[in-house]
């Protein structure tokens, strides 16, 4: 495994944890707003007026930004690997659909992600978002329903390979039902494509779902998420640029760090299928 890939994972690891068990080690409501003037725009490591020592500093309203980066990193990491699950486990079975029935199946499963391939994801994403509630719920819903394409055209192009193979003719021959054949044979080979594409895609969900949410169309207020908590601090870039930097670079390293170890994943999926 390459350094920057060990790296990767090391950082997504303490993300998690500090995320997990952040909130509840600091013991700070980042919700709530107390005295306001006494609290607000204290400098990271810095004390505010009450006499509390704030790593990341505080925000507009005195909240501690570390406790608010934290909470909001919980629903941001949910929402883009549910997102990106969601996304992946559609396509799988839709792509599994079309290159095991093809025919008529096939066509309609193609056309349909031809089409919304069509349209950019994000114009798609806030057409969606504006239609329906704003949530966590409906934000993963919409991240499932337009991510799906890619995946299923690696799947559907996987299977129909698949189905070439000499090993298919083999079983069949010895009287394997198409059932069997489909989960015992042609589906675990073609789940490659799905991880592959599927840890790719958490780095574009938490990409989208920050814009959505810096937007005001994804987590709303008062629940912190890192897109909302930039927007919250876009006003303040000049006098307290610390609010906005702290969410940015977490989104940063959280998308860098799934990227690469998805293009790992891929390289070695390529150099498998040489192999």
């Amino acid at each position: 495994m390459p350094r920057r890939v060990q790296l990767s994972c090391v950082a997504l690891l303490l993300l998690v944890v500090a995320c997990v068990a952040g909130p509840m080690l600091l013991q700070r409501d980042p919700t709530v707003i107390g005295d306001v003037l006494a609290q607000r725009f204290a400098a990271p490591l810095a004390t505010d007026a009450t006499g509390v020592w704030h790593l990341f500093g505080t925000d507009a309203f005195g909240r501690d930004v570390l406790a608010r980066l934290l909470l909001a990193g919980r629903l941001s990491l949910l929402v883009g690997v549910a997102g990106a699950a969601l996304s992946g486990l559609t396509g799988a079975l839709l792509g599994v659909l079309a290159g095991w029935r093809a025919g008529w199946m096939d066509l309609l499963i193609t056309a349909a992600a031809d089409m919304l391939q069509a349209i950019p994801r994000l114009v798609l994403l806030l057409a969606c978002a504006a239609l329906w509630r704003p949530g966590i719920p409906t934000l993963v819903t919409v991240l499932a329903l337009t991510g799906w394409m890619g995946v299923a055209r690696l799947v559907r192009a996987e299977v129909q390979g698949l189905v070439q193979r000499d090993f298919v003719a083999a079983a069949l021959a010895l009287g394997a039902s198409p059932k069997r054949l489909l989960a015992l044979h042609v589906l675990p080979n073609a789940i490659a494509p799905v991880l592959v594409a599927t840890t790719l895609g958490i780095g574009s969900a938490i990409m989208l779902e920050s814009g959505l949410s810096f937007l005001g169309l994804g987590v709303q207020p008062p629940s912190p998420s890192w897109g909302n908590m930039i927007a919250g601090g876009r006003e303040h870039l000049v006098t307290a640029p610390w609010i906005a930097l702290a969410p940015g670079l977490a989104v940063v390293i959280t998308v860098t760090a799934a990227t690469l170890i998805g293009d790992w994943l891929q390289e070695r999926a390529a150099g498998q299928a040489r192999g």
